[in-house]
């Protein structure tokens, strides 16, 4: 991968607990859990608990990898 494609990806250099913690903090969990229905964010939520079914639920990940990416966005913007 090129350094210039890097530079344009929103996800470099964010680690998944960096993601999770923005998403909790701009949405609020019960938003979160609304936006993405997943019971770690819908059933007593937390970070930690969060950060354990996301590294081992790829599709899930994706969607909240996603999500931040369309937050960051808009808030470019």
């Amino acid at each position: 991968m090129s350094s210039d494609h890097q530079t344009n990806n929103p996800l470099h250099g964010a680690t998944l607990q960096h993601i999770v913690e923005c998403l909790a903090e701009h949405y609020g969990w019960a938003e979160l859990g609304h936006l993405i229905p997943i019971r770690c964010f819908t059933h007593d939520p937390s970070v930690s608990s969060s950060l354990k079914f996301l590294r081992r639920t790829p599709w899930a990940r994706e969607k909240v990898e996603a999500l931040y990416v369309e937050t960051w966005r808009r808030e470019r913007r």
